[in-house]
Parts: C-alpha cells; sequence; structure tokens
C-alpha cells in the first residue's frame, strides 16, 4: 500500500512555518477495584510536593479567562479546513477566551513540552471517527506550539495517520474507525460485526489509547457505512441502534480485558460527544441550530440533561476488570454551544457536532493531559 510521508520544521525565529502534509479521508462525516475511578482524577494541588486532593475534575463551569487560547490557530499546521473557525470568517472571538474550571480546584495549563518530555519515545494513538480525528489535531496543536523549531513526520497508511515529533521520538495517531467493531465486504454487501474486533492486533502495540464510538450509530442516511449487521450467527438488515452499541462496545470491553496488558497500555474511553442542532436542550425552543451561539450555558448543569448514549457507555465501563480512563467529557462540551463551526468552514455547511480548533478540544487535550499524569 501507498505510504504518504510529510515534513514540517518551523523555526523559533521566524513567524512563518512550511509544511508539506496532506491528510486523506473518504468523508467528514464524518474501572472495579483495580480501576482508575471513572471519573474522578486524583490530582496534586498546593505547593506543597505532598499535597493531593480528590478533585472530579469533569464538574465545574466555563469561566472568562483572556490568557486563552492555548495557541494561536494560525500556527499549526493540522487543523482540518473543516475545523479552521478563524481562518474561514468566525467573525467573533469570546468563545476561544473561556477556560474549564472543576468545582473543587484548578487544574494544571497544558504544557506541551511537559507533555513530549513525559511521553519520550512513546506511541499515543485516537481511535474512532471524525471527533478523535478532531481531537487529535487539538493535541497535535497544543504540542506543536509548544516547542518552536522542533521537526515533525508524518506518515499517512490506510487507516491510520501519524505525527511523530522526532526530537522527542513520540508519536501520535489517528485510526479511522467509527464502530471499532468490524465492518466486511461480503457477497450481500458490507456487514457490520458486532462480535467482530480484528484491528486490535494494532492498537494493543501502542502506550496510550484514546477511544471514541457513537457518532456513526445512528446514521440511517446515504453515509452509513454498512448494508447488514451480524450479531453472532444472525444476519439482519437493521437492528434498535442502541441496543447495536452496546453489543459493539461490549465486544470492544472484552477485547480490553482479555488483550490488553495495562500495565503497559493506558487505555482512555472518550464521553459521548454532543451535538447543539436543538435549543430546546439549552431552553431555546425553535432553534435549530448552533449558529447564532456565541456564548457558554452558565453554571454547570445542562439543561437537556445527559443522553442515552452516555449511561449505556458509563455502564460497559464500569463492566470492565481492568483499568479504562473514562475521559467524561460530555457535560462541559453540552454547555459550550458556542463552540462548534457553524457556517465558518470551507463547505460553509452548518456544523453544530464537531469543534473550532483552538477551542473546546484544547480542554479535553488538557483533562488527557491531567488524567495522563496525575
Amino acid at each position: 500500500m501507498d505510504m504518504m510521508v510529510m515534513r514540517t520544521r518551523s523555526s523559533s525565529s521566524s513567524c512563518s512555518f512550511f509544511v508539506a502534509i496532506v491528510l486523506v479521508f473518504s468523508s467528514l462525516c464524518l474501572a472495579n477495584s483495580e480501576h482508575l475511578d471513572s471519573t474522578t482524577t486524583t490530582m496534586r494541588i498546593g505547593t506543597s510536593s505532598t499535597a493531593k486532593q480528590k478533585c472530579n475534575v469533569y464538574q465545574g463551569s466555563w469561566v472568562f479567562d483572556n490568557s486563552y487560547p492555548l495557541y494561536d490557530s494560525r500556527a499549526c499546521p493540522f487543523i482540518r479546513k473543516e475545523f479552521d473557525c478563524q481562518k474561514y470568517g468566525r467573525p467573533d472571538k469570546s468563545y476561544l477566551k473561556y477556560k474549564w474550571k472543576p468545582k473543587d480546584c484548578e487544574i494544571p495549563r497544558f504544557d506541551g513540552r511537559d507533555f513530549l518530555k513525559r511521553f519520550k519515545g512513546k506511541k499515543i494513538m485516537f481511535i474512532g471517527d471524525s471527533i478523535s480525528n478532531n481531537h487529535w489535531e487539538s493535541l497535535l496543536c497544543l504540542l506543536y506550539t509548544a516547542v518552536p523549531g522542533t521537526n515533525t513526520i508524518g506518515q499517512a497508511n490506510g487507516s491510520v495517520t501519524t505525527i511523530t515529533f522526532k526530537d522527542f521520538g513520540v508519536s501520535v495517531s489517528l485510526f479511522m474507525s467509527p464502530y471499532l467493531v468490524d465492518i466486511e465486504e461480503q457477497r450481500i454487501g458490507h456487514v457490520l460485526k458486532l462480535n467482530s474486533l480484528k484491528n486490535g492486533n494494532i492498537w494493543k502495540e501502542m502506550d496510550v489509547l484514546i477511544f471514541n464510538s457513537w457518532l456513526w450509530w445512528y446514521r440511517n442516511d446515504s453515509r452509513q457505512q454498512w448494508d447488514f449487521i451480524q450479531d453472532g450467527k444472525k444476519i439482519v438488515k437493521d437492528m434498535d441502534r442502541m441496543d447495536a452499541f452496546r453489543k459493539g462496545l461490549m465486544t470492544w470491553a472484552k477485547w480490553v480485558d482479555s488483550t490488553v496488558d495495562t500495565a503497559k497500555t493506558k487505555v482512555m474511553f472518550q464521553g459521548i460527544t454532543p451535538s447543539h442542532y436543538d435549543g430546546k436542550g439549552w431552553n431555546k425552543p425553535g432553534v435549530i441550530n448552533c449558529g447564532s451561539e456565541t456564548k457558554p450555558i452558565s453554571g454547570s448543569i445542562y439543561p437537556g440533561g445527559l443522553p442515552r448514549a452516555w449511561f449505556v457507555l458509563k455502564d460497559v465501563l464500569n463492566q470492565i476488570r481492568k483499568p479504562v480512563h473514562f475521559l467524561d467529557i460530555t457535560t462541559l462540551s453540552q454547555l459550550r454551544k458556542d463552540g462548534h463551526p457553524s457556517k465558518y468552514n470551507v463547505f460553509g455547511g452548518m456544523d453544530c457536532t464537531h469543534w473550532c480548533l483552538a477551542g473546546v478540544q484544547d480542554t479535553w487535550s488538557q483533562l488527557l493531559y491531567v488524567a495522563l499524569t496525575t
């Protein structure tokens, strides 16, 4: 299979960046006694090196902070045109100026150089759909802009795209797998196999895994990637999508318990990402998209509540015997109805599913940093 290679080098004495990067994707559409507590991260606060406090970093609110954003999107060569809201004319900038403030503690500001030093020689991989792509690019931007003059090399091969920070030996990969379980082409068509997960042989070799799945499970239009669903020996044209989602997640969970060496590999699962196409969720009935939203919802509670898929995911994660951290970004992202590209993207279409970069997903990366380092 053909391999695509790209190299970038930035200079600390120049504002220009040379970028030779082509990322090819087929479509925009896009833990029990041993566990890390699935919603609480213990982190070090205060001035004493021994001072620790239990803090649920996923409960809090958004506060204005003029020191944000964490980077200038113009300085990052990895942002897809669909997510580069400032480049494509978004007139407001206030959405860039909010930081996440947990209720009971302060979380450290993302330190890209520290991240690269801590994970020197390690392999990090995001696995999922276009939301994983979005998050992957956020982490790449945070790392790249933290080390001016660093050398990167990129490789794309099939479903995998990897950016390596050569000076640190850190690779950050994206593996496109919207359902996590397999889709196979058979005589009858493309079959979504709820009990099959073959790509795990690649995933288990990584040092950090960040999984995500949900966005594609409810699609039933021309973008649907399968013609039939196989559950055990039974093949059907369709089935209850939430039930299919649970079954697919259980296959993934069994793979983690049976195959992943969690002494070597840290496993994360990202929470359900919200969309903002229905104003009833934020007490604005009649609003049909995020196009006019410029501020977060105040406070810590989303009026529309958690989506059903969140409870399914949480239940599956609680059944895994091995340590898996729940990167629970759902509620904090629900509060950010202002954080989507809306029409400010290369296509000009209304997008209230993905996220502007810089923006909300940089907080996801910050919380990933906290989960990995505390």
